[in-house]
């Protein structure tokens, strides 16, 4: 049997135990909005975990990152101490965004911060900037699954059907059964993911240097470049690692996807296990990134497209059926993003704009109708920017981050009292101004003094919210009491005692 057959054969046998879990959620799904969108509330810290680690490490970490160390050197390693400061965004502030959600049913960032703000502009704007920065997320996870089918099959089948397929596939098994199905779907993936890029890391290491640590001389002799930084191509200067640490961090943990689900854990002691130890999963990855793209920047140094380094060296010198199953597992990486971001702008559309403006008295029957149409209008979106569009992973990640990061200001202003709050019109007026000069400093005039645009745009966000919001009107006392007031009490236990 050819190797090409043998390997996306594995591809296709993973796809079946997906589409197999999609039907099995749907037969446990409920006609409830909830149950549809949030999982009921009721998501243990297992699924919980494996389904955000599963969700941060995607195309992103099975692609993207062998491609920057390919190409960057270990400069990428620097900026990876965003892994460390998820965890603790994660256990101090997801777990207040948990508190507020279950207490007030909040399901989106929008239903939270349109409710302190007291203002539909806010959640309009909220709900915009978030469907459209995470559509980026879509393409990076489209244009990796399209790599992934393309190398496989020894470009029998081609990008753009490759990505189309597996669109279709996680889409369906979620329009199928809600985030019920992408959470029992992303166990599996983050589960296989994680064994087969250190599997197939440490098989290539082995087989082409004699293992990771003489594969490490061989880099320090022949491209001591790339151990150095700012790297052999000069990218990560201080200012851009630091501005991507923060970009990666604090702007993933503010796309919806991932703020939704902390609304989806069962308890805040499940939040916080999960900040714990989440860095341990993420930080782990990148050890077999690195051994991939710096391996692969000797063996394979003339590669057009270095996001293609891994399955280009596993289909070019592993065996057929072990890189079959390694790329279900980069496969399995894609789709537990894909599927989340699908499932999260689905909720957005579905949750602050249908339900808010279109249709406010549906049935519950009908939401869960509207919310699997537009996963397939975002699927054919989807489709159309990545085989239309181009850019490395890495860097529409960072550019998905910088947008999200804009709701930072607003999202502490709720979750973090404060004697001086911010109000609806500091809050608008920061993200238009933070908005504007990410474009200027990622377009116009890319990374100023070395400083990534996503960091320049944060502090004039941050500088507008704050100047605005002194001469404007804030929210008023009794909502300001009632939101600020449960972080209280969730945090100190009582308001009374938060007093002393």
């Amino acid at each position: 049997m050819e190797p090409w057959v043998v390997a996306t054969g594995f591809i296709f046998a993973y796809l079946l135990v997906t589409i197999g879990l999609g039907i099995v959620a749907n037969r446990k799904l409920t006609v409830d909005l909830e149950d549809f969108l949030l999982y009921g509330r009721k998501a243990g810290f297992i699924v919980l975990y494996l389904t955000i680690v599963a969700t941060y490490h995607s195309a992103f970490a099975f692609l993207g990152s062998g491609g920057f160390f390919y190409t960057h050197g270990i400069g990428f390693w620097d900026a990876g101490s965003w892994t460390v400061l998820v965890g603790a965004i994660t256990y101090v502030l997801g777990s207040r965004i948990w508190a507020l959600g279950k207490r007030f049913g909040y399901i989106t960032p929008a239903d939270m911060l349109a409710d302190f703000y007291e203002s539909e502009a806010v959640r309009v704007v909220v709900a915009v900037v978030s469907v459209v920065f995470t559509i980026l997320y879509i393409q990076v996870q489209a244009q990796g699954l399209g790599y992934i089918l393309s190398v496989a099959s020894g470009d029998r089948i081609s990008v753009r059907l490759g990505t189309l397929m597996l669109l279709v596939v996680a889409a369906g098994y979620l329009m199928a059964g809600g985030l019920r199905a992408v959470y029992w779907t992303d166990v599996v993936q983050g589960v296989w993911m994680y064994i087969a890029v250190w599997v197939g890391a440490l098989v290539l290491a082995y087989k082409l240097f004699g293992g990771p640590l003489a594969l490490w001389r061989r880099v320090a002799i022949e491209r001591p470049d790339l151990l150095t930084v700012p790297g052999p191509e000069g990218f990560f200067a201080p200012g851009m690692w630091f501005g991507m640490m923060v970009v990666l961090s604090f702007g993933i943990v503010f796309q919806p996807h991932i703020m939704i689900r902390y609304n989806t854990a069962a308890s805040a002691r499940t939040i916080k296990l999960l900040g714990a130890t989440i860095p341990l999963f993420l930080m782990t990855l990148y050890i077999p990134a690195a051994l991939v793209g710096l391996g692969g920047a000797l063996v394979m140094p003339d590669l057009a497209i270095p996001d293609r380094i891994f399955p280009e060296l596993l289909f070019t010198y592993a065996p057929a059926w072990l890189t079959g199953i390694i790329l279900a597992g980069a496969t399995a990486a894609a789709m537990s993003t894909l599927d989340s971001i699908l499932h999260a702008n689905m909720t957005v559309l579905t949750r602050d704009v249908y339900q808010r403006y279109v249709a406010t008295d549906a049935s519950q029957s009908h939401y869960i109708l509207i919310g699997r149409l537009i996963v397939a209008a975002l699927l054919v979106i989807g489709y159309m920017l990545s085989v239309n569009t181009f850019q490395f992973l890495v860097v529409l990640v960072a550019l998905s981050g910088a947008g999200a990061l804009q709701l930072m200001p607003a999202i502490l202003g709720v979750c973090f009292p404060t004697r001086r709050v911010f109000t609806r019109h500091g809050v608008l007026s920061g993200i238009l101004g933070g908005l504007v000069v990410l474009y200027a400093t990622l377009i116009e005039v890319p990374h100023p003094l070395g400083l990534h645009g996503g960091v320049w745009s944060l502090a004039a966000n941050f500088a507008v919210t704050i100047i605005v919001s002194r001469f404007t009107a804030p929210p008023s006392t009794a909502t300001v009491e009632r939101i600020h007031g449960e972080v209280e009490r969730f945090v100190y236990g009582d308001a009374e005692s938060a007093a002393q």
